[in-house]
């Protein structure tokens, strides 16, 4: 079985690096992802106090890249739609569908009410889910129209010239994180966080609602088959020792840049109304809208991460926490062979996070590029063989 290889990435902070050199690196590494063969480079999309994403507007990064690359695929992953204006953000989509010649495919998410009350909005989940929803169908509207009318809770227009729209007809495909069964009935493509037993699962559930909401066999809206997958942090190395030492310590840091800045600067200022009702603790999503769908239901992620670190098989040492990944390329391919077992198409690798340097992730890039992606990818690149 062959499958399709993406990046999913949050460009964090490197200590005592500038961060004009830290963007200059990035670049580096999506010419080799250009040049090796990956599908997609996925972008997440997170504002202060967050301290783990230091491109906080994707749009003006993958504009950039957009002039170093000519294959790749480049994905917001995803733009938290309650923090965007829906005319600005379909001008921009626009600008770099042509800008990439085709190569933008979009994510969409709700993000969190903590960081909604930091942007200045609305702090209820209600109405976070709400403005979502409602940003979402104007977007999709407004990406296929040449005149745009909406009367919504949030936003009206009315025969609004589109002067703008994307390559990609009716629009670019769209991507949805984290749960399956919604990416399915909205006609996405989906990647979850979690192990291989939760991929199995979500990748079955996937397949199942795509199948009775669209039809046996079913492309997506642009004519493609649709994605899942699962984000895995990796360290590739020449042995897994090696991998192990380095990527340890930097698990660890992920960890805490992924929640700790946020609730920490909640707890500072007393905000108790981002404290789960479940157990007093500060997640950064807040509890769930009382009228969101319950296969929506989300948990902190710093939480779903510690219990996949409990119960993570520890006969294993280069599976850290059942989530990430670090061993020699004969390791990472025995996990492959495992991960093409869940039935999933598509493997969303992140190279460099935590406390992780440019040089490891590029060895890490060279040897998956070099050692794993010819024996299973989709398209290799020239001169590979698919096994």
């Amino acid at each position: 079985m062959s499958i399709e290889f993406g990046v999913f990435d949050h460009i964090e902070p490197v200590d005592g690096m500038p961060l004009n050199e830290v963007y200059r690196l990035r670049m580096k590494q999506l010419e080799a992802f250009d040049n090796n063969g990956f599908y997609a480079y996925h972008l997440a999309e997170h504002h202060t106090p967050a301290v783990h994403s230091l491109a906080p507007s994707q749009n003006v990064f993958l504009a950039a890249a957009s002039q170093r690359t000519s294959r790749l695929k480049l994905a917001p992953c995803v733009y938290v739609l309650p923090l965007h204006h829906p005319i600005r953000l379909i001008e921009e989509i626009s600008m770099l569908d042509h800008l990439s010649n085709g190569r933008l495919e979009i994510g969409v998410g709700r993000g969190g009410v903590m960081e909604a009350f930091f942007w200045g909005q609305e702090a209820d989940s209600d109405t976070n889910f709400h403005r979502y929803l409602e940003t979402l169908d104007v977007i999709r509207k407004g990406l296929n129209t040449d005149l745009l009318t909406y009367d919504g809770r949030f936003h009206s227009f009315e025969s609004l010239p589109m002067r703008l729209g994307p390559v990609q007809r009716p629009y670019p495909p769209m991507w949805y994180m984290r749960n399956a069964e919604t990416a399915a009935l909205e006609g996405m493509n989906t990647v979850i966080v979690g192990t291989l037993d939760s991929l199995r699962k979500e990748t079955t559930r996937f397949k199942k609602v795509w199948r009775q909401t669209h039809g046996e066999g079913s492309l997506t809206i642009q004519g493609q088959e649709p994605k899942v997958g699962l984000v895995v942090h990796m360290v590739v190395a020449d042995t897994d020792e090696e991998a192990i030492k380095v990527a340890t310590p930097a698990w660890e840091k992920y960890r805490w840049n992924l929640a700790a800045p946020r609730r920490i600067e909640a707890e500072k200022r007393g905000l108790t109304q981002f404290q789960s009702s479940r157990d007093g603790s500060f997640g950064f999503v807040g509890d769930r809208p009382k009228s969101l769908p319950q296969r929506e239901t989300r948990k902190d992620i710093e939480a779903e991460i510690e219990r996949f670190d409990l119960q993570s098989n520890r006969a294993d040492p280069t599976r850290l926490g059942g989530v990430a990944l670090a061993g020699s390329p004969e390791s990472v391919q025995r996990y492959m062979e495992e991960y093409l077992e869940t039935g999933a198409n598509y493997f969303m690798c992140s190279f460099q996070w935590g406390d992780l340097d440019h040089e490891t992730a590029m060895r890490s890039i060279e040897l998956f590029s070099n050692e794993i992606m010819p024996r299973h990818a989709k398209n290799p690149k020239e001169g590979s063989v698919a096994g």
